[in-house]
C-alpha cells in the first residue's frame, strides 16, 4: 500500500471537483478530500448517490459540498463548458480535478466487442474526460497549486487479452495525463498524475471478476493515501507521474 500520513488540515480552502462521486473510489476520495478541509464538487450520473454524499459530509461537519449531476456518456461538448462556467461563477477557480468516473465495457476480445460497445467506453472514459479537462483548465490555471488526477488500470500500462475496450480506454488516460502534464510543465501552477487503484472492493471490481471473494482486496477508504499526496501541496514537484495506490 502507498505510504503516506496526510496533516488533518492538508485540503484546507482548497477546491475540488470529483467525478464518479456518488459510490465506489469516487465516493471515498470525496468524503476523505472533505475530511481534510476541501469543499467538493460532487459529479455524477445518479443524484440520490450524490446527495447521500452530501449528507454525510455535511453530517460529519464538513466543509459543504456542491452537488452536480452530471452525465457524462450523454453530454455534449458545450455542456462542459456550460458546466465551467457554473464552477467558474461560484468559485472563481478549482484547486483539484479528479477522473474517477468510468465504466467497464464488454470483457470480451476485440473480435466480439461491437463497435457501439467500444464507442460508449471511450465517450465516458476518455472523451468526457478530455472535455472536462479541456473546459476546466483555465480555473485549474487561476488555483496557485492545483492537481488533476487521472484514473488508470493495470491494463492501461500493459494491454491483456479480452480487456479491449477498457484497456484502449486507460492507456488514452494514460496519454491523456502525459500530454496535460507536459503542456502545463513550467506554464502553470498545474500537474497532472495517474492512479492506478489495483484491485479495490467496488461494484466495478466485483462486474469484473464475479467470482471473486471481493473481502480479498482493499475498500476504497483504505487507498486513500495516494489520493490525498497527490491532491494536496506535499505533490507540487510531481508531474506527468504513474502512481500505483497498491504499492
Amino acid at each position: 500500500m502507498f505510504e503516506y500520513k496526510a496533516r488533518p488540515d492538508l485540503l484546507k480552502n482548497r477546491i475540488i471537483l470529483v467525478t464518479g462521486a456518488g459510490r465506489g473510489i469516487g465516493r471515498a476520495a470525496a468524503k476523505t478530500y472533505a475530511a481534510h478541509g476541501a469543499t467538493i464538487l460532487l459529479l455524477g450520473k445518479t443524484e440520490e448517490n450524490l446527495n447521500e454524499v452530501y449528507d454525510e459530509i455535511e453530517a460529519a461537519g464538513h466543509p459543504q459540498a456542491g452537488v452536480v449531476p452530471f452525465d457524462l456518456e450523454a453530454a455534449r461538448p458545450e455542456q462542459f463548458e456550460e458546466l465551467a462556467a457554473m464552477v467558474e461563477t461560484e468559485f472563481g477557480r478549482l484547486d483539484g480535478l479528479l477522473h474517477n468516473a468510468g465504466i467497464l465495457g464488454p470483457r470480451a476480445s476485440v473480435e466480439q466487442t461491437s463497435g457501439e460497445a467500444f464507442m460508449q467506453v471511450m465517450q465516458v472514459n476518455v472523451n468526457a474526460a478530455f472535455m472536462l479537462t479541456r473546459a476546466l483548465l483555465p480555473l485549474l490555471r487561476q488555483s496557485n497549486d492545483a492537481s488533476i488526477i487521472f484514473t488508470s488500470s493495470s491494463v492501461g500500462r500493459k494491454g491483456r487479452a479480452y480487456w479491449g475496450a477498457y484497456a484502449v480506454s486507460k492507456f488514452a488516460n494514460e496519454g491523456l495525463m502525459q500530454v496535460v502534464a507536459d503542456e502545463m510543465d513550467g506554464t502553470a501552477a498545474v500537474r497532472a498524475n495517474s492512479i492506478n487503484p489495483g484491485g479495490t472492493r467496488t461494484d466495478m471490481r466485483a462486474l469484473a471478476y464475479p467470482a471473486e471473494n471481493p473481502a480479498r482486496n482493499p475498500t476504497p477508504e483504505e487507498i486513500m493515501p495516494v489520493y490525498l499526496y497527490l491532491m494536496g501541496p506535499d505533490s507540487a514537484h510531481v508531474n506527468g507521474q504513474a502512481f500505483n495506490a497498491q504499492g
